[in-house]
């Protein structure tokens, strides 16, 4: 328990989506894609997606844990190969190149477990000329998203908007050297911490991801049913 934690903002992931995506309304009906960081940041998304009318896909970042501490985190790398490092923390704990190599070379292949899980019903994302939102639960450093947006980048979309319900100061300055930032709340103090600002925080398991992406399909592809067509009678008087 954090006593010095602000009241919570959202009751949980997707209450955090319904409310990020009132900040979005610009980007409604404007064929944007929405791409979400697993596996927090998919709940999130769903609300997004559903509510801009936009397509929903995945770009998988994961956080590079420092060696002897796996909490903290020294970069982030994509699903694309894409690679930040933090080099303050790797000087700070003095990490050598084979350090650095084994530990992205173990996030590397957790991110092709998770690609091959979650993608196998999901075609790429083609995002060339399109814009882009990536959405996560929220940002601590920040290093998952801007590799996120450093490989999303290289595929040449029109604009590229980073959507999150909370978002530290530390990394809301260092993001919005690379992209839009568009948040609900900015958390200033001293010690961070995501979950204080949910009421309900869980660690969402790979099964809540493919549900949340097989509700957005299931939900994208009801028929929408036009109301019947008032169709005037035709006076025909007596026929005979």
């Amino acid at each position: 328990m954090h006593h010095s934690s602000p009241p919570p903002v959202f009751e949980n992931r997707y209450d955090a989506g319904r409310k990020l995506a009132e900040r979005l309304s610009d980007y409604k009906s404007k064929s944007a894609i929405v791409l979400a960081i697993p596996n927090g940041g998919v709940s999130v998304a769903l609300g997004v997606a559903l509510t801009l009318d936009a397509d929903l896909n995945l770009i998988i970042s994961r956080k590079i844990p420092l060696p002897l501490s796996p909490e903290g985190g020294f970069g982030a790398v994509t699903d694309d190969g894409t690679l930040i490092l933090n080099e303050d923390i790797v000087k700070k704990n003095n990490l050598s190149p084979d350090q650095i190599n084994y530990q992205v070379a173990q996030v590397r292949k957790n991110i092709r477990q998770r690609s091959l899980l979650y993608h196998k019903d999901l075609p790429p994302p083609v995002v060339t000329g399109k814009t882009v939102i990536v959405v996560d639960d929220g940002l601590a450093s920040g290093y998952t998203m801007m590799a996120a947006v450093e490989s999303v980048r290289k595929r040449h979309p029109k604009e590229i908007i980073v959507a999150v319900p909370v978002v530290s100061a530390m990394a809301l300055k260092e993001v919005t050297k690379r992209a839009r930032v568009i948040t609900c709340t900015v958390g200033s103090a001293p010690k961070f911490y995501l979950a204080d600002f949910y009421r309900y925080w869980n660690e969402p398991g790979d099964e809540e991801v493919l549900n949340c992406l097989r509700e957005w399909r299931l939900r994208r592809s009801k028929p929408v049913i036009a109301p019947p067509k008032l169709v005037k009678e035709k006076n025909l008087g007596n026929s005979r």
